[in-house]
């Protein structure tokens, strides 16, 4: 069996990878619109990877405006059984300050009415999401990301939030009287159509302020962000190239591979033929 392609997507900060061979890129149509840009694929320490900046190239996305459907279809038809998920957060607790790394295993969601499922249209599933994350692939990280020095954290809760604006201090206080440990604007969706897609995915949460809720700290802005943002990018690729270098052959001890087995409540039958063949990339071992 051939090893699976590995994707990677780059956010605030991470717009490319460095050390890729045998480099192609690949603009792709999916049956939900185009993805936010060209896959680059290519080889990364021996291994097939697929590296996509989530916000496009120049950072012309914002966080509402993505195509996540497309964008995950896309690392589907590639043949992408990992996604690695490189985002920029903001801390929610004293302990996790600037340029520190998470590797969460829940999120909350707190966005509205993004499109965060590839079925309706006559298929309705319901996948697990009681542990949103990989934890094989939460494990590989969190080892490369010790390897090269990083300050790591295992496990904690990412909010995800709308934006494209930064917390107001109300919120911000109440966020973290809830307990989350981390606060930023993309990954929840990516999550979630991961698992429907049957690939295992984990997040990189990058630490870059400590958004307004800090009585000593500067409150969050784009400036402080960005100041952090290139020494992260760098620390993530670091981390990501030392993953992906130890990388097993093929999927061993997660249910993400199987995520959609028991999932699909609609009778067969009651599919219409072009929402069938439309999903056949996740769909397809189970309805024929």
């Amino acid at each position: 069996m051939a090893e699976g392609v590995i994707g990677i997507i780059g956010g605030s900060g991470l717009y490319e990878m460095e050390g890729l061979e045998s480099v192609e890129e690949r603009w792709l149509e999916t049956p939900f619109g185009p993805p936010s840009d060209a896959y680059i694929t290519g080889t990364l320490e021996g291994r097939r990877v697929a590296f996509l900046p989530r916000h496009g190239r120049g950072h012309r996305l914002m966080p509402s405006e993505l195509n996540f459907r497309a964008n995950i279809f896309g690392f589907k038809l590639l043949g992408a059984e990992w996604v690695i998920s490189a985002a920029a957060v903001g801390s929610m607790r004293e302990d996790l300050p600037p340029r520190d790394i998470v590797i969460p295993d829940q999120f909350f969601d707190r966005t509205k009415g993004r499109i965060s499922t590839f079925f309706g249209d006559g298929i309705v599933a319901h996948v697990s999401f009681a542990d949103p994350t990989c934890p094989i692939l939460g494990k590989q990280l969190l080892a490369a990301g010790e390897a090269v020095g990083a300050r790591m954290h295992w496990g904690g809760t990412y909010l995800c939030m709308e934006g494209p604006q930064f917390s107001t201090r109300a919120e911000s206080r109440i966020y973290r009287s809830w307990g989350v440990d981390v606060i930023g604007m993309t990954n929840l969706q990516e999550a979630k159509l991961c698992r429907e897609a049957e690939i295992c995915y984990a997040t990189l949460a990058l630490v870059t302020d400590y958004d307004v809720w800090h009585d000593t700290e500067a409150d969050v802005s784009v400036e402080a962000v960005v100041a952090v943002l290139k020494q992260n990018a760098e620390t993530a690729k670091a981390i990501i190239k030392a993953a992906v270098s130890s990388f097993p052959a093929r999927r061993e001890g997660c249910h993400c591979p199987s995520a959609l087995r028991d999932a699909i409540i609609s009778a067969p039958s009651a599919i219409p033929s072009q929402v069938r063949e439309r999903l056949r990339p996740i769909i397809g071992k189970y309805v024929k």
